[in-house]
């Protein structure tokens, strides 16, 4: 199942051609005319507290998951007037605008229970998630819709009921029915469907495109699956900085590891190679694994265009220095842009305070090339941690004009890497959470934001503009 992220002004109650709700649907990919989709709003929604036990919340305004205090939530949707074939149902969801968001979204589940009292439901008295499960929600930011699947439930008319729960202690608040337009909403289309393949380039709910990801990824344990259930409520195109799948990037590993967890978003990734990647040779496994989203067979860099921003994504582990093909093309590449911003990323850092691989001074030339063209951000891998550093020019002097702000995100699954001594201009550093490093890219300025696994509480977020 895959969760989408958007803005959507429906109009509740009214029955219009997919093709017409599309057009201002991000991620929904087009539809024959022939599909149509009608809006429910509930019939009831509540939700229940532990510690308020014999508390009834049916009438507030927001609804909840969280962990600590325990709160779930419950949704009851009667579906009637649908005639033809159902070929698809969402559950739909607003969070709140007063609420900073939240790392886990929660897990939906169908309710057997369809006459619990919204007035008279309490934690003593709720009804039991007993049903189908019906998947999770990722990381969600305050005032945005999210979507869960459920057709497997929704096949006509009748009563449904919904019920969510979450095992992280920082809660997700979403608006009720109480709330007008930005009531929950399920939505089913009947009718002919012809699913096309999303686009790559994703959008935020602000209207801005997002490009998450992070490095050092998938292994035998389970800090790979943990990071892809965050990239699995997360819009927008994935970037990976190297080390794709351990030990030696074959293809069996890439089969083994990362297909069944990142392998999910592999259609909207675009990767770069590390190490344990070339050391099969040439990092054939790699290259055979990703196809034409790995850029030019065989050449490991590459670049591409979102929105406002020029993404180029490099390969370390061939000739960087200054002369070489790749930073003859980088240049090139950089100067034949007319994107105001511009990002890069690849695998070994110029920058890192971590313990285990000193910084990567070979790769000077790609980030002095950067700089020469006035590049604004610049993401790594390597040290399984993440790090954070100030803009700074190339030989890492503070440079708050000119500068790239440059991560180590190598966080994406690997066993954890300790830091050495900090480095000058680091300015935010773990090295016990496995997360995600999602920017928002909007015109002319951008937001970072570290994605921790569920269940870990570390982040990092700010704001930088471009040069």
């Amino acid at each position: 199942m895959r969760l989408r992220q958007f803005r959507l002004p429906i109009v509740v109650g009214t029955t219009t051609t997919l093709a017409v709700a599309t057009a201002t649907v991000l991620l929904t990919a087009a539809t024959p005319a022939s599909a149509a989709t009608t809006t429910f709003t509930p019939v009831a929604d509540t939700y229940v507290q532990s510690d308020t036990a014999s508390t009834n919340y049916g009438t507030a305004t927001q609804i909840v998951v969280d962990n600590s205090p325990v709160r779930r939530m419950f949704l009851r949707f009667t579906v009637s007037g649908v005639s033809g074939t159902v070929t698809g149902a969402k559950l739909r969801l607003r969070t709140i605008s007063g609420n900073d968001g939240s790392p886990a979204g929660g897990t939906f589940r169908a309710v057997s229970n369809t006459t619990w009292s919204e007035t008279g439901t309490t934690w003593n008295n709720q009804p039991a998630l007993d049903g189908a499960s019906l998947g999770s929600i990722g990381s969600v930011a305050k005032d945005s819709w999210y979507e869960v699947d459920v057709f497997s439930v929704v096949k006509g008319n009748g009563t449904f009921s919904f019920g969510a729960s979450s095992s992280n202690s920082d809660g997700a608040y979403y608006d009720t029915r109480e709330t007008g337009a930005d009531a929950p909403q399920l939505v089913i289309t009947t009718g002919t469907t012809t699913p096309t393949t999303p686009p790559v380039t994703t959008t935020a709910p602000s209207g801005d495109p997002v490009l998450v990801g992070a490095g050092d990824i998938a292994t035998s344990g389970s800090g790979d699956s943990a990071t892809a259930a965050l990239i699995n409520g997360i819009s927008g195109t994935v970037f990976t900085t190297g080390d794709n799948v351990y030990d030696n990037g074959t293809t069996s590993e890439f089969n083994s590891y990362y297909a069944p967890t990142w392998g999910a978003f592999k259609a909207r990734t675009r990767p770069a190679p590390g190490n344990h990647d070339y050391n099969t040779s040439g990092a054939s496994g790699y290259y055979a694994y990703f196809g034409t989203q790995a850029g030019p067979s065989g050449r490991g860099y590459y670049s591409y265009d979102i929105g406002n921003w020029h993404v180029v994504s490099l390969n370390s582990n061939v000739s960087m220095s200054a002369g070489s093909a790749q930073e003859q093309w980088l240049r090139a590449d950089l100067a034949a842009s007319t994107k105001p911003c511009t990002l890069a990323y690849w695998h070994h850092p110029l920058f890192t305070s971590g313990a285990n691989h000193a910084p990567s001074t070979s790769t000077r030339p790609l980030y002095q090339a950067l700089y020469d063209y006035n590049a604004d951000v610049v993401v790594w891998g390597h040290n399984h941690q993440y790090e954070r550093f100030a803009p700074m020019n190339p030989t890492g002097g503070l440079d708050n004009s000119r500068g790239l702000r440059s991560f180590v995100a190598g966080m994406g699954g690997a066993d954890h890497y300790g830091f050495g001594t900090v480095q000058a201009n680091s300015q935010a550093r773990n090295s016990d959470t496995f997360g995600v490093l999602k920017f928002t890219l909007h015109a002319n300025s951008y937001d970072w934001q570290f994605v921790p696994e569920s269940g870990k509480t570390y982040n990092d977020s700010g704001t930088g503009s471009c040069h």
